[in-house]
């Protein structure tokens, strides 16, 4: 089965639909041929919308047609085309207070949490850092081809005393990890 990624807030409103729906030949300049969407890549399978909370209105009301019926249209299509995907959605946001300010609809964010995973930031779990750490190292370290390797002493005392605020666990897995193997 399918697992597709989308990170929404990476792709302008004015592409956000077509990347996600599809487009048929001819919908708009430079449409030369008919593609489908990330929707129709995840058929029978997940999709994971990550940033969510940046998308536009527009392409959250159609996402949501999507979620309660299972059925899409692309682009400047005229068919409705079926499909079966589970949705999995991510957000740094405070959706429900967009939803407040009018930023976010109301009903999509009730499909969206009706199983919600709340994951509290790093800098509120640092007891996961030591794991987290030497996953992500050693996920590259066999990247790149090179022997596994533990974490110093002083670099993990450096992590665990880190002021985590506003920053992705990507970007500090990536970021420390490449800088640690060049050291």
């Amino acid at each position: 089965k399918n697992f597709v990624t989308i990170n929404c807030a990476s792709i302008s409103s004015s592409l956000i639909e077509s990347e996600l729906f599809g487009y048929e030949k001819g919908a708009f300049p430079g449409a030369v041929s008919q593609k489908k969407g990330i929707i129709e890549e995840a058929d029978s399978g997940t999709l994971f919308l990550d940033q969510i909370g940046s998308m536009d209105m527009k392409s959250q009301a159609k996402l949501l047609r999507v979620i309660e019926y299972g059925e899409l249209r692309r682009v400047g299509g005229s068919r409705t085309i079926k499909v079966d995907v589970r949705f999995i959605a991510a957000t740094n946001e405070d959706l429900e207070d967009n939803v407040k300010k009018g930023l976010f609809r109301k009903d999509l964010y009730h499909r969206l949490t009706a199983f919600p995973i709340e994951v509290p930031p790093l800098r509120d779990r640092k007891e996961d850092i030591p794991l987290l750490a030497n996953y992500f190292l050693n996920k590259i370290v066999l990247d790149l081809h090179k022997e596994m390797i533990v974490i110093a002493g002083a670099t993990l005392k450096y992590l665990l005393e880190y002021e985590y605020l506003h920053v992705s666990i990507q970007f500090v897995s990536l970021n420390l990890s490449y800088r640690y193997l060049y050291l």
